[in-house]
């Protein structure tokens, strides 16, 4: 990076650029993401906060609940994506970023669509799709071959795979979590699995509990869809696609 543009301790010190950012969110101390609790306890791991509310104890960091989270980029690259985003006054590409941070393009393009998508709502924080009357769709996919090597041995229960299911598509291929607000906007989560855990985290993170929730037959949403307004479901396995306005195309 030109040292002139990023001469700042938060653009090459990650300390730093949590700080930054830490100061931009919350100027008056972390505030849960969840549940919006200003009480918080410091864990062992620096920049993570547990929520002090009973009710909810989550672990949070600044990038929760926002457009940096779930990213593996470091935080001086976030400082120096949003500082480019908003200095420039024609705009800025991911080729430009790709040269300036001198990180792997698909970086690049990661934080530009992500900053973009930022200055487009007016902040950092990612609010929860859908809302009242209106419908999120949610399904599961697997995409691209995980190499054989890399494959998962043993289930999220810790059972091990059989040599059938490592050769399935959940065995061999990345996880892909989608939520489509009909009408809006589209979420996707690269996940190590999807497991009942991860699809419940993410739903609960994403979607206004007001909205209603459309899904597949299958038991990854039978818990959390209990939370929302209405869950309607189709099912896959009788080739059943659409039932009236209730379908996940």
């Amino acid at each position: 990076m030109a040292k002139n543009q990023f001469a700042e301790p938060h653009f090459h010190d990650e300390e730093a650029a949590r700080r930054w950012f830490e100061a931009a969110r919350w100027p008056n101390g972390p505030i849960c993401p969840r549940c919006k609790s200003a009480k918080f306890y410091l864990t062992s791991k620096l920049g993570r906060y547990r929520c002090g509310a009973p009710t909810c104890r989550k672990d949070f960091t600044v990038m929760a609940g926002t457009v940096m989270e779930r990213s593996h980029a470091k935080l001086t690259q976030w400082a120096a994506a949003f500082h480019l985003g908003a200095s420039s006054k024609k705009g800025f590409s991911a080729h430009q970023l790709h040269r300036e941070l001198g990180c792997e393009y698909n970086t690049a393009w990661f934080l530009h669509h992500r900053v973009m998508e930022a200055m487009r709502r007016g902040g950092l924080d990612l609010p929860p799709m859908g809302g009242e009357g209106k419908v999120v769709e949610a399904d599961e996919t697997y995409f691209g071959n995980i190499p054989e090597a890399m494959r998962p041995k043993f289930k999220a229960s810790g059972k091990p795979f059989s040599k059938a299911s490592r050769a399935s598509p959940v065995g061999r291929k990345r996880a892909i979590i989608a939520l489509v607000e009909r009408g809006g906007e589209v979420r996707s989560f690269h996940v190590p699995g999807a497991h009942l855990d991860s699809v419940v985290s993410i739903v609960r993170k994403n979607v206004r509990r007001e909205s209603r929730l459309h899904t597949d037959e299958s038991n990854l949403y039978f818990r959390v869809g209990k939370e929302f307004a209405a869950h309607e479901t189709v099912n896959h396995g009788d080739k059943e696609y659409a039932r009236g306005d209730v379908t996940t195309r």
